[in-house]
């Protein structure tokens, strides 16, 4: 399997973004609203990733949950809207998350879905340069999840094409945000572990249940797990994000407001 060859930030994202606010989801207020008071709880979070990325090269950060409907993705674009807020940052937003991805809909969607991550990592014709794209209204890249098409996201995480490109994906931008899947229902989470710095955890007040997240706090280890975002309270997340019906390409969804 032939390897990506190393970017530079100038080589990724060459296409052409849709218009700033297109159909954005309202819940994405880094990009939307970014002078309210709930956002900034998002930049306290990005100061604490940028002191860690000063004192220890933290660049790659997986924000995931221990089960579905807790949060993650909406939280994944907020941070990452705020890191790119920051107008020398470089910043690579990834949707990781192949079974149930939702960062392309958030973000308006349309003709820019694909080729994405599933396509970037099953089809060796397909480059980063391809796959990535760039949004300059807000200073921030995007690899949406693509389509699967048959393959297994096992097996693409499994792959040494993940690995080149988180890699690749590390020498070219200072923060990538990887929105993962769920820590306990499927496996993935598992298999990204080994090319993320850490995981930010996103629990739902009141809801996420004690047992799942001490069982994704005890699968990520606590070398791998950098601190808990609590979603969904009065502080510091309120809101509401989408739900899922069961987990898979199949589920349904519906969006709770």
């Amino acid at each position: 399997m032939t390897r990506p060859s190393a970017l530079t930030a100038a080589d990724v994202g060459v296409r052409p973004e849709p218009d700033a606010g297109a159909g954005i989801d309202a819940h994405l207020i880094g990009l939307t609203a970014p002078d309210t008071a709930e956002f900034e709880q998002y930049l306290v979070l990005r100061q604490a990733i940028e002191r860690a990325h000063a004192a220890s090269g933290l660049s790659v950060l997986g924000v995931t949950s221990a089960t579905t409907d807790d949060g993650k993705t909406t939280t994944a674009i907020n941070l990452a809207a705020a890191l790119a807020r920051n107008p020398l940052a470089r910043v690579l937003l990834v949707d990781a998350d192949l079974r149930v991805p939702s960062v392309a809909a958030q973000l308006g969607g349309g003709e820019w879905e694909r080729p994405g991550l599933a396509e970037l990592l099953s089809d060796p014709a397909v480059a980063m340069a391809d796959a990535v794209r760039r949004r300059p209204a807000f200073n921030l890249s995007v690899l949406t999840a693509g389509q699967l098409n048959g393959a297994n996201p096992y097996e693409l995480f499994q792959s040494a094409r993940f690995g080149a490109m988180v890699a690749d994906a590390r020498a070219a931008y200072d923060y990538v945000v990887i929105d993962t899947p769920p820590v306990v229902p499927v496996p993935d989470c598992r298999l990204i572990e080994a090319g993320v710095d850490g995981f930010l955890i996103v629990v739902a007040a009141h809801r996420t249940p004690r047992r799942l997240l001490a069982e994704a706090l005890s699968i990520l280890g606590p070398e791998k797990s950098l601190g808990l975002v609590f979603n969904r309270a009065d502080r510091p997340f309120r809101g509401y994000y989408n739900a899922y019906y069961g987990y898979g390409p199949t589920a349904r969804r519906r969006a709770s407001r």
